[in-house]
């Protein structure tokens, strides 16, 4: 499937290009915590998905951390990095471009798993399916697809040495609300230099920045079922309230629309 040595399946270039008369083809993939595929990118369009637990898959157009309510589609040949946070289980449909000419997704793009698009990516993994039976799945999944508004959940890292103490100090301490001014006699830089280079080197504010980390150290508590309340302190936020509206600014939904569960 992949230019990094990951098997090919049932993939032919010849006739139409396609496994066999298969259009779609899906693997199942157990992650214990801490598995990663680095970078890679297949000849083939490919809808990540989580069966359990937490996917992050990086690309250059961002970070995304996958729930089981949400799935990547990740076009042919664009490069991505995957890997767990936490123990989880990873769905991959690999799609014959061939098959849906009518997806034309440039970049990454964030679809709901609706219980039918689960039911269909779990039906498509039987061995016994006939042809004709495959065949139908595979055009109702793909007219199942529905993009939803979901950000990127990226963190650019500053370069400069002086920034990046700040940024690793909130990497581990994202509650930590002090303000610039207060991390510059410990990096040994003003307010305003700091400023300057995050901006410079991160293309955001440092309150921006602040706020896209805290939301991307919020989503595995989330993702464990821990009350709103108990992730916004964890992060840094004194109500429950304050937290849904900046993870909704930042992200695109609400937390209970991202875990719907």
């Amino acid at each position: 499937m992949s230019r990094n040595g990951q098997e090919r399946g049932r993939w032919s270039d010849t006739g139409k290009g396609r496994w066999s008369d298969t259009a779609i083809l899906v693997g199942h993939f157990t992650m214990p915590r801490g598995t990663a595929f680095a970078t890679h990118w297949h000849p083939v369009h490919q809808l990540l998905c989580s069966e359990r637990g937490l996917l992050r898959i990086r690309s250059e157009h961002g970070t995304w951390l996958l729930p089981p309510s949400l799935a990547l589609w990740v076009p042919a040949l664009v490069p991505h990095a995957t890997g767990s946070e936490g123990d989880a289980v990873m769905r991959g449909a690999f799609v014959d471009p061939a098959s849906c000419p009518h997806i034309d997704w440039r970049d990454p793009t964030v679809v709901a798993v609706t219980p039918l698009l689960r039911a269909l990516v779990e039906h498509l993994d039987r061995t016994d399916l006939t042809p004709d039976a495959r065949a139908r799945a595979e055009l109702v999944l793909l007219d199942e697809l529905r993009p939803v508004p979901v950000t990127s959940v990226s963190v650019p890292e500053p370069r400069d040495p002086r920034a990046r103490a700040v940024a690793v100090g909130l990497m581990n301490h994202p509650s930590d609300a002090r303000p610039l001014a207060a991390w510059g006699g410990q990096v040994g830089a003003s307010a305003r230099t700091l400023a300057r280079l995050f901006v410079a080197e991160t293309g955001l504010g440092f309150g921006q920045w602040r706020e896209r980390l805290r939301m991307q150290a919020a989503l595995p508590f989330l993702a464990e079922g821990l009350p709103v309340e108990s992730v916004a302190r964890r992060v840094g936020y004194a109500s429950a309230s304050s937290f849904t509206a900046a993870f909704h600014r930042v992200v695109g939904v609400t937390p209970r629309q991202y875990f719907p569960y």
